[in-house]
């Protein structure tokens, strides 16, 4: 069962120009998202992530469409039902947005204080989860003693701190460096597996959703226009802007410009093999092209790894008589895609 269900949500605000036509920054989108899951939402500046964040945790209604969360639809729930649902929706922001008046402990607690717990609950929840995070130590800190990975490790306490069902991450990692960034993400794989969380991961870094998400949508111009899991979106995307998306951290096939440098530099023919997990594997392929005697090199591309899914793009020089270069990319071609260069 969905923990989160989008059906046809669109939200649109009224155009800065007198009688202009209203701006739709999410347009139709309907989404699933299963309990358990690590889900991806990607998109460029503008795409529309953000605003749909705000309409899963009810910060702004949607204009049309209906959103449900936990089997309950929120989009027509009065004020004071939706602040029972927000308790079991975490966020953690980009800016961290603590509290810099406020101790480590106390930015921690402060969720819990507004819903009511008691002193004793708030003290063994806020231990509980200083060590988690590994803050334990930077109790009586302040924000402004921390570096950018410790407070968003507070930021993920926080959000942690009324147990929710649902955490949502908005370009959690973008204010971090690439070291920091996968402390965080290996903090948040945790709170997903040790606390079972279903986590929405908002981000315009593919290399996020590379490392952390189960699946993905991408957004364009406030439409999702593909969905899936995270290994058939990355290995064969659908739509020429998740291939954008991917090409960031996956080599495909050489552009014609990159195929142009790449025959100035090497003899013999350029071809792509893709392999995709459960093809031919790239032992079986060079052994293939060296049983016919046949000189090759890789030029170009690589070997992602995804949740230890296996896929990618191999273009390699090969060099030998036709006929036989003809013969053994036949034979490759009958248990991976084979694509010759022009």
């Amino acid at each position: 069962m969905a923990l989160v269900s989008l059906t046809d949500v669109t939200k649109s605000y009224p155009s800065p120009e007198k009688g202009g036509a209203p701006i739709v920054a999410v347009d139709s989108v309907s989404l699933e998202i299963e309990a358990g899951d690590v889900y991806g939402i990607i998109g460029y500046s503008g795409a529309g992530k953000s605003t749909l964040v705000r309409l899963i945790n009810a910060l702004e209604p949607t204009t049309s469409g209906t959103i449900e969360v936990g089997g309950r639809e929120i989009t027509a729930m009065p004020e004071r039902e939706l602040r029972g649902i927000r308790l079991e929706i975490g966020m953690i922001f980009q800016q961290f947005n603590l509290f810099n008046s406020k101790t480590v402990r106390a930015n921690i607690a402060y969720p819990l204080q507004v819903a009511g717990a008691s002193k004793a609950e708030i003290t063994a929840r806020v231990d509980e989860l200083l060590a988690f995070v590994g803050l334990a130590d930077k109790a009586r800190s302040y924000p402004d003693q921390l570096s950018g990975g410790q407070k968003q490790r507070v930021g993920i306490a926080r959000a942690l701190a009324t147990s929710p069902r649902l955490l949502l991450a908005d370009e959690a990692t973008s204010a971090l460096d690439p070291e920091t960034t996968q402390e965080v993400l290996e903090l948040l794989k945790r709170v997903n597996r040790e606390f079972g969380v279903t986590i929405v991961i908002i981000t315009h870094e593919m290399d996020v959703i590379q490392s952390i998400a189960t699946k993905v949508a991408v957004m364009d111009g406030g439409r999702v226009i593909e969905s899936g899991d995270v290994f058939d979106v990355f290995s064969s995307p659908k739509n020429a802007s998740s291939a954008r998306f991917v090409s960031t951290v996956v080599k495909g096939i050489p552009s014609p410009a990159e195929a142009v440098v790449l025959r100035e530099r090497h003899a013999g023919r350029i071809v792509t093999i893709s392999f995709r997990d459960g093809d031919a594997s790239q032992a079986a392929v060079f052994l293939d092209l060296a049983n016919a005697g046949l000189e090759f090199e890789l030029v170009y591309g690589g070997i992602n790894d995804i949740q230890g899914r296996a896929f990618g793009h191999l273009t390699l020089a090969i060099r030998g008589a036709d006929a036989a270069v003809d013969a053994v990319l036949a034979k490759i071609g009958d248990r991976a895609e084979v694509t010759e260069v022009a």
